[in-house]
């Protein structure tokens, strides 16, 4: 998660599985699962639910801006 921008807010056992529960912006999750699934060997599972609005970081404000200034191909 924190390669991710995430910041894990609690786990919580249930029964013999652990749930992660973390906020971690949209624009990180893209391709998660692909990675979760090769981590656990195609055993684990996540779901997601809108939490809130952040301030983008500045670097990633700045990386959005350059390619917004780009020509569509």
């Amino acid at each position: 998660m924190n390669r991710r921008r995430g910041s894990i807010l609690d786990q919580l056992e249930r029964g013999t599985n652990t749930a992660v529960v973390a906020h971690v912006p949209l624009s990180e999750m893209f391709g998660y699962i692909g990675q979760l699934r090769a981590m656990t060997s195609g055993r684990a599972s996540y779901t997601m639910e809108f939490s809130h609005y952040d301030p983008v970081p500045r670097n990633v404000a700045d990386e959005v801006i350059e390619a917004s200034k780009k020509p569509a191909a």
